[in-house]
């Protein structure tokens, strides 16, 4: 990577951490080529067609599993972007230099205090989101082939991060709170921890909040008959409805039923102490909410939107801290 187009602290940031740039690449490229040799590899085999022109994968597609798997993993796998991202910066960018007290040496440089924070925190964010939108891309170059096939959907941890820009917003968050974090502790394995804990509640948090940003939309049936949801649905409830329209739990029955005696003498008791017991509590129809895949964009700008705020909070609460002490 050239430092030639840096100056002051930014040169001196990349130089200093030009081995963990590297390795970043690295990883991008090697990424690149799995994915890249799994979508050759699953190439070889030509898809099968249904009678309506549909096309799947054939049994025999080895490449196609192992793509899938990949993929599958691959989603995991980026969750933690911001928890690295959060505890570098928080540790070696920000509280080692404290620890050491290098950072004396930087406030030497004909610069304040603000300008050497500014500085390390541009660099490590343009870096890190590059770094990002890299292994997003390469992220949907596998997605593209295998969305929408099980176990994988639009709506799962994993999935949903890297096909958005949702990631791109926690990523930047990481970097906020990594900055705040450091100067609070100003140890490097402590900032590091901290900071780890407090990117992943912000994303555990924000992953079970998402899907009631926006209301679900509701559909009802007949008790005996599946419901007709659209393809791709998220779901986020299922219940039966009695006559008063009220929610009626379907594990009530199946308690009931372990509590009667014989029920395992006939194999078709169950089905019909199920009905029976649906009968006495006056169950009508089921009910069930979900999220279309038309929710995806909205979701996603809205909490995109929410974990930008938030890193806006510690950046604003960092150079507050460094103010106080260095004014």
């Amino acid at each position: 990577m050239s430092t030639l187009a840096l100056r002051g602290s930014s040169w001196v940031t990349v130089r200093q951490y030009r081995r963990t740039l590297w390795t970043a690449g690295a990883l991008v490229l090697l990424s690149l080529a799995v994915i890249g040799g799994l979508r050759l590899w699953d190439g070889q085999t030509p898809d099968r067609y249904v009678q309506d022109g549909s096309r799947f994968p054939a049994d025999e597609n080895r490449g196609y599993e192992m793509l899938r798997l990949a993929t599958e993993y691959a989603g995991q796998a980026m969750l933690l972007l911001p928890l690295l991202v959060g505890a570098f910066v928080a540790g070696p960018l920000v509280a080692r230099e404290y620890e050491s007290g290098t950072y004396r040496l930087g406030l030497t440089q004909s610069i304040g205090p603000a300008a050497w924070l500014r500085a390390k925190l541009l660099t490590t964010g343009v870096a890190a989101l590059a770094v990002t939108l890299a292994l997003m891309g390469v992220f949907h170059l596998a997605w593209n082939r295998v969305s929408g096939t099980y176990p994988s959907g639009w709506s799962d941890r994993g999935p949903y991060e890297a096909s958005g820009v949702v990631l791109l917003g926690h990523v930047l968050a990481a970097v906020a709170v990594g900055a705040l974090v450091g100067q609070l502790v100003r140890r490097t394995l402590p900032a590091m921890a901290a900071t780890g804990v407090v990117t992943g509640v912000v994303l555990l948090g924000l992953g079970a909040l998402r899907w009631s940003f926006l209301a679900p939309r509701t559909v009802t049936g007949p008790v005996g008959r599946s419901l007709m949801l659209p393809e791709g649905a998220h779901v986020t409830g299922s219940w039966l409805l009695t006559a008063t329209g009220e929610r009626f739990e379907e594990s009530v029955c199946w308690e009931e039923a372990t509590t009667t005696s014989g029920m395992g003498d006939d194999p078709n008791a169950w089905g019909k102490w199920h009905d029976l017991c649906l009968t006495r509590h006056g169950v009508t129809s089921r009910y069930a909410e979900y999220h279309p895949d038309s929710h995806f964009w909205p979701t996603q700008l809205v909490e995109t939107g929410i974990v930008l705020a938030l890193a806006a909070l510690a950046l604003f609460a960092a150079f507050r801290v460094l103010r106080a002490r260095h004014p």
